[in-house]
Formats: structure tokens, C-alpha cells, sequence
């Protein structure tokens, strides 16, 4: 059973490796994800995907092809939730890198999956 602060860091280390079906294994059925929180490019609508099938539909367009990788510069655990100040780095097919500075906040259910997760970023 995984804690949110190490969940956080496997979820970025899945990433990286473009390991999706144990990334997707982190999360719970019922799981809600931002990325980036609020409407965006990836979300129109802002609502963030909910559930599984919705996390597997972000995963197939926002990382899928891309060389996605990452550095937690700050951690900062609290009780079944972890915040942390993170680096990414992301290349796109055809397109130059683009490194942002992002906080992601990880919750982490009674299970050890992430039931919510959701990063403050934005261009």
C-alpha cells in the first residue's frame, strides 16, 4: 500500500518511462484528475477526468508520444495527501522542448491508489 508522496513520485517515474498500464494501476476506479486544473487545451471544460476510462483518455492524448520527464524539487507530505514542486520537461513530435514549473497535488485513498490528483501549471 502506497502513501500519497510515493505515489507522486512513481506516478512520475511511470510517466517518464511511458509505463501506461502501471500508471494507470495507481489510480482508483473512482479517481479524478486536473491536468492543469481549471479549462485548458486538454479540458475545455475544466471538469477534469473522472474515473479510469476518462484517465486512460488522457493519457492517449496529452501523454502518449510524447517524452514526458520530470524532477520534484519540493516534497511536502500531509496526512493522505502530498504536494510537491516539480520541473517538467516535455517534447512533442516536431516541436521544441517545453520545461514548465508545475505544483501537483496527490490524494492518496484508505488503498494506496491515488483518488485525486491535480496539477497547478500553466504556458
Amino acid at each position: 500500500m502506497y502513501n500519497a508522496q510515493v505515489l507522486a513520485h512513481l506516478s512520475l517515474e511511470l510517466v517518464s518511462r511511458g509505463d501506461r498500464a502501471a500508471w494507470l494501476e495507481l489510480f482508483a476506479d473512482d479517481a479524478v484528475l486536473h491536468d492543469p486544473y481549471g479549462a485548458s487545451e486538454f479540458d475545455p471544460t475544466g471538469a477534469g477526468y473522472r474515473g479510469k476510462v476518462e484517465i486512460e483518455r488522457f493519457w492517449d492524448t496529452v501523454i502518449a508520444g510524447n517524452d514526458i520527464s520530470g524532477v520534484v524539487r519540493e516534497s511536502y507530505p500531509a496526512g493522505d495527501s502530498c504536494a510537491n514542486v516539480i520541473t517538467t520537461r516535455t517534447i512533442r513530435p516536431g516541436q521544441d522542448p517545453l520545461e514548465i514549473s508545475n505544483v501537483t497535488v496527490y490524494r492518496a485513498n484508505s488503498a494506496g491508489k491515488i483518488s485525486h490528483f491535480t496539477a497547478y501549471w500553466s504556458l
